[in-house]
């Protein structure tokens, strides 16, 4: 006898939340290229120099940001203290400094109110389960609440809700005061000081040799995040930067010099240090032509890469009016295309071409895509080729958009092992969540798309996979049996996402024929109707009777909806309109049974059928 039978108590079903519409993703409203710089030894000086100078300005002047505290932009004293650094820099170079500032500190407030948000989330989550008695769980409206597992577990929740409590009110301290904590070059790598003889990588007991060389390296590294070589374009100066201005003609650099370092390294008039290195931009070099040949403005970043030991100029610059956004495509216009539906994982992307009747075409495509554990570069190249792939196969299908779920794991990575689970298992968990590459991933997808000829279109993630294994896994597996393609829950719920991009309903209709007094009394109209071209003469052609052999049209299953290679669909009969019984008609469930024979409620996944 099971659970049911002995009367247990049944967990309620949670309601189906409403789902967002989707829309189109904006295009990128800026474009950033970059380029190798092959110096001199001479070069190579006068960079260090100047990035180590004006590094030193760049951190006094954040400090002196900082503590002005939290205030309107009329008075943060930008005015007063670029003044003050343009007396030890040039005037170009200290507006590109305090703007600088500005923005780190504004990213750190920013940063320390999502800090104060995630505590609150957790405090919240152990105070309500610790109001629940170990090993039991509660019903509190719609939602149960469980206990913690044991007495062990409570008691080291509670720590942990004190010391979260604890970190909270010094959070909220900090931003009440409106100073922030910001480390230039990066906290991890100031912290990372105070524990070279752990981070060592030689063979432990360090040497003397070993040790110096580990501060060394550890020092170098420090020095070249911290270096400053950022210049701001203007509008209207040569070559869109008066800083630095790159000749197109033939890749020139020409660097205006500090005024503390124009005796000492200066080759050019006005102050200036031409490099011996030449910029060529093999990426996208024709728009940077285009662009400062008109005078527009283009900002230059000039970094150093320890680890390489290679130098980069980094050229950027704005696409559209400061305020606005680039147009997108209307969502009507791209739902007449073939679109690619994309389901991304921890591991792999799973991808189906979805014709504009939201039925799947040809086979699916598994992109791999694994980041786990690799280095910052490894994981941006590997992201690119998986984009790349999806490009590609998009363009080859003649597609216009690529529909992506408007995943969003903030909520969870802030709450993380409060909500997440426990133990082992949790914690892989909330390692494969934090693995997946939900915004670069957007992100990276709407720039690159932009510039191959298409648009991206983002939809609500909610019941994707839940109503792709339950609707779509196994007539898919059915299509695909004779084939070497291996369809997945994945592969299914990209199915969903598509149709859900196009405005279809998740839900597929079932195959059989479907007949109702509207569509029989056509076809009946369409038998008996004359093309002008068949008639021999005057006389009219006679009706058909019901004991002619026309009777078979009322037999006759329906039209399949579209005549695609996907899953076959039939159009169901139009709701309120029940066809007479008899022995020549074929009565199929009505909307409301279909509804209820999957457990869905009638107003979820409201769309536009097929």
């Amino acid at each position: 006898m099971g659970k049911r039978e002995r009367g247990a108590k049944q967990r309620e079903p949670r309601p189906f939340r409403a789902l967002a519409g989707p829309f189109v993703v904006a295009p990128p409203s800026g474009c950033r290229i970059r380029t190798r710089l092959h110096l001199s030894p001479a070069d190579e000086e006068v960079l260090r120099a100047v990035g180590e100078h004006l590094g030193a300005l760049a951190g006094a002047d954040l400090a002196a940001r900082v503590r002005i505290g939290n205030v309107p932009a009329a008075h943060n004293r930008r005015a007063e203290r670029k003044k003050a650094l343009t007396a030890q820099s040039s005037s170009r170079w200290a507006g590109s400094i305090t703007r600088t500032s500005e923005d780190q500190y504004q990213l750190a407030r920013r940063a320390l109110n999502a800090r104060i948000g995630s505590l609150r989330q957790a405090i919240a989550t152990i105070t309500s389960r610790l109001a629940v008695a170990p090993g039991t769980r509660e019903q509190r409206g719609r939602r149960w609440v469980r206990g913690y597992a044991d007495d062990s577990e409570r008691r080291a929740k509670q720590q942990r809700l004190q010391i979260l409590q604890g970190q909270l009110r010094r959070a909220v301290r900090e931003r009440d005061s409106g100073h922030v904590r910001v480390t230039r070059g990066g906290r991890r790598l100031l912290n990372a000081r105070h524990h070279l003889y752990d981070a060592a990588t030689a063979e432990k007991p360090l040497t003397a040799a070993d040790w110096q060389a580990q501060l060394e390296g550890w020092g170098t590294v420090w020095s070249a995040r911290r270096m400053f070589l950022t210049a701001d374009g203007e509008a209207g100066a040569p070559f869109g930067n008066y800083t630095l201005s790159i000749d197109p003609a033939d890749g020139s650099i020409a660097m205006v010099l500090p005024d503390p370092l124009r005796v000492q390294y200066a080759n050019a008039p006005r102050g200036r240090y031409v490099l011996d290195a030449a910029a060529v931009f093999r990426h996208r070099g024709g728009q940077w032509a285009d662009r400062i040949a008109v005078g527009a403005s283009v900002r230059y970043d000039i970094t150093y890469d320890p680890a390489r030991g290679h130098w980069y100029l980094d050229a950027s610059w704005s696409t559209t009016v400061k305020g606005q956004t680039a147009p997108a495509p209307a969502l009507k216009t791209l739902r007449q295309h073939p679109v690619l539906a994309v389901d991304v994982n921890a591991d792999h992307l799973a991808a189906w071409i979805i014709d504009p009747c939201g039925n799947p075409v040809g086979a699916p495509h598994t992109i791999p895509l694994q980041l786990s554990g690799l280095p910052a570069p490894t994981r941006d190249a590997r992201l690119r080729a998986a984009i790349s792939q999806l490009l590609h196969l998009a363009q080859r299908h003649e597609c216009a958009a690529l529909v992506i779920e408007n995943l969003d794991f903030t909520d969870a990575r802030a709450t993380g092992r409060e909500k997440l689970g426990r133990g082992r298992r949790g914690k892989a968990f909330r390692r494969t969540v934090a693995g997946i590459p939900t915004a670069k991933f957007r992100d990276r997808l709407a720039g690159m798309a932009h510039h191959a000829g298409l648009s991206v279109i983002a939809v609500d993630p909610a019941y994707s996979s839940k109503w792709g294994a339950q609707h779509w896994l196994n007539p898919l597996k059915q299509q695909a049996s004779t084939g070497s393609t291996t369809v997945s829950g994945h592969h299914a719920a990209a199915v969903v996402v598509g149709r859900r991009g196009l405005g279809c309903t998740a839900r597929r209709r079932k195959d059989g024929p479907r007949q109702t007094a509207a569509t029989t009394a056509t076809r009946r109209a369409e038998a008996a109707a004359v093309r002008p071209e068949d008639r021999t003469g005057t006389t009219a052609p006679a009706a058909p009777s019901h004991h002619s052999t026309g009777r078979t049209e009322r037999t006759a299953p329906a039209r399949t909806s579209r005549s695609t290679p996907g899953v076959r669909q039939t159009r169901a009969r139009p709701p309120g309109k029940h066809p007479p019984h008899g022995p020549t008609t074929v009565r199929g469930p009505s909307i409301h049974d279909q509804l209820t024979l999957f457990a869905m409620p009638e107003t979820a996944n409201t769309g536009q059928s097929t």
